[in-house]
């Protein structure tokens, strides 16, 4: 039977890594990225880079299209799900938590 991409993603089968306030920014496996980020807490982040800061959005880029904005002072509520692609995170509330799911 094939891999379906799209399951793997949604069901962490190639990892996922938690993280808090406390934490050092986390990195994925080299090759790898982090694809979806679900915020346990409401959650701020002092550094979310992108893979690509044109394409995906991130404390340095506004993504694609044209007049978007840097999340630098977001807070993501709790329970909240971003999509991208991202190669670091580190989070600047007090209190913030979330789970990084990893893919290719």
């Amino acid at each position: 039977m094939a891999k379906n991409f799209i399951e793997e993603i949604g069901f962490g089968a190639q990892g996922s890594t938690y993280a808090n306030q406390g934490s050092n920014a986390i990195k994925p496996p080299t090759g790898q990225v982090y694809v979806m980020i679900q915020m346990i807490t409401d959650t701020t982040f002092s550094a979310l880079t992108a893979e690509s800061p044109t394409t995906c959005v991130s404390t340095a880029g506004t993504g694609g299209g044209t007049n978007g904005a840097t999340l630098e002072t977001v807070t993501f509520t709790k329970g909240m799900v971003i999509y991208g692609r991202w190669t670091s995170i580190d989070i600047s509330n007090s209190g913030g938590s979330i789970i990084a799911y990893i893919a290719n």
